[in-house]
């Protein structure tokens, strides 16, 4: 219990110290850099059948309140209509919109791709616990650690300056291709959607297009 307490310390100083955070122009972060496979970190994240008809990208902040509620209370059962029956294909994208959501996106990011969406759904069901703590970093440094990330691997992501970039610009390319100006946003085969979405106003959305590739 005594050297999970220290390895979770020494994640939350590399974590909170904004040298670290910041700071692309060392010989230590650039080093960090070539230790995160940045192909692997930046891929897209998606869930669902790759020939689905209907693509389904969503803009979210881990931060926000109202993405929260999405995974909250519409997100399983959007899974369990759309998803999970091979209609929907599911993309997450990131949109931080503070630094808190941009170290949340780095955690998720830096986890295996496997447990993308369980550590997702896990930052955002614990939303208010980590970001009204004392201390969120330390909290984000917990979570990190349960999602199987140990020192080293923390240390590297959180010091990789190209990483973070890379978020942001992920987040750009939104506002690019989209026009996407808040969290969050669903982009349904090409068609923007803005802010929260009910189940049945995906469904108005998703059905007509289901209907269509049966023609």
């Amino acid at each position: 219990m005594r050297e999970i307490r220290i390895l979770i310390a020494v994640c939350v100083m590399l974590l909170a110290a904004p040298m670290y955070v910041f700071g692309g122009t060392s010989a230590y972060a650039q080093n960090a850099d070539q230790d995160v496979n940045l192909d692997v970190a930046l891929a897209e994240r998606m869930i669902g059948s790759a020939d689905a008809p209907v693509e389904i990208i969503a803009y979210e902040s881990f931060s926000c309140g109202h993405c929260a509620a999405f995974h909250a209370n519409v997100y399983d059962d959007l899974k369990a209509q759309y998803i999970d029956t091979g209609n929907v294909r599911f993309i997450y994208r990131d949109y931080p919109l503070n630094l808190q959501a941009l170290l949340a996106s780095v955690v998720a990011r830096c986890a295996d791709p496997q447990r993308f969406f369980g550590l997702a759904s896990l930052l955002f069901h614990n939303q208010n616990d980590w970001l009204s703590a004392q201390n969120p970093n330390f909290e984000l440094g917990r979570i990190g650690r349960l999602a199987g990330m140990n020192t080293e691997r923390m240390e590297a992501c959180i010091n990789s300056t190209e990483l973070r970039e890379g978020i942001e610009a992920i987040k750009a390319g939104g506002q690019d291709q989209f026009d996407v100006r808040s969290t969050p946003s669903f982009i349904i085969n090409g068609t923007l959607y803005e802010g929260a979405q009910t189940l049945e106003q995906f469904a108005e959305a998703i059905d007509p297009l289901l209907s269509a590739t049966d023609q």
